[in-house]
């Protein structure tokens, strides 16, 4: 049975060069190409590949963020696709996941989907695949969390400063960012969102709710186990009973 494969780059040029390269490899079945992180999780959930060729760097949800909202479930095996990256780099080498390195030569494409074909074809391999997913998808938040976020409105873009938003809501596949008297839906669900963001200022307090640490000004106990927060804006918030360990990562007992 031929590998069933998925490229996934934002670059159309990116695209084209792993098409070309592809193409000449009998034992591989091009099944799909994704210009972006959603269109890749779709693709996969929807019907899990054997093999893909990530790029690491891309608008909205990158090829960490991809990682992430897959989950470890049915995940294929990873070849990352990167540009010049020190922290990426390292964690590859560090858990010996297998990369390549734009611009990169036909030699060092054949090296890695040489090894890539190896773990498809090895159930062990596979499960080790899937660990060091896991590992990276952690690791990427300590690289460089985000000052601000890009929405897409209409035939425009606004630039939402994270310092600016109270609390972030999930809202289906998208996640919602109040701000103020305002509102934004930003193309990105909730779980892979909190991949991105800085641990220490935005922290889930229930399944469909993360909130901004510093607009919290009071915190009220309830009486089933929960906690009631209330926000510099006067929104009130509910911390569920079974995220109560998150009142450690505020700062509270």
């Amino acid at each position: 049975m031929k590998v069933r494969t998925l490229i996934v780059d934002d670059e159309p040029l990116g695209r084209d060069r792993l098409r070309q390269l592809l193409r000449d490899e009998p034992e591989i079945e091009l099944v799909g190409e994704c210009a972006d992180g959603r269109e890749a999780v779709a693709a996969i959930q929807k019907a899990p590949p054997d093999l893909v060729f990530l790029d690491v760097q891309m608008p909205e949800l990158d090829g960490f963020g991809v990682l992430a909202e897959l989950g470890g479930e049915r995940m294929p095996v990873i070849v990352f696709v990167t540009a010049h990256d020190k922290f990426a780099l390292k964690a590859f080498e560090v858990h010996a996941v297998d990369y390549l390195l734009k611009p990169f030569d036909r030699e060092r494409f054949q090296k890695a989907l040489g090894r890539a074909l190896e773990q498809v074809r090895n159930r062990e391999g596979r499960e080790v695949i899937q660990r060091q997913a896991a590992l990276l998808a952690g690791l990427k938040p300590a690289a460089a969390a985000p000052e601000r976020l890009a929405v897409k409105s209409g035939g425009h873009v606004v630039w939402v400063n994270l310092d600016d938003v109270d609390w972030i809501g999930s809202a289906d596949n998208y996640a919602e960012l109040h701000v103020g008297e305002k509102s934004h839906l930003l193309r990105e669900t909730l779980a892979a969102l909190e991949s991105r963001l800085d641990p220490k200022k935005f922290v889930r307090i229930s399944r469909s709710v993360m909130v901004n640490a510093k607009r919290i000004v009071e915190i009220k106990r309830l009486f089933y186990g929960g906690c009631e927060i209330t926000l510099q804006n006067g929104a009130r918030l509910t911390l569920s009973r079974r995220n109560r360990d998150k009142l450690k990562q505020l700062g509270l007992g």
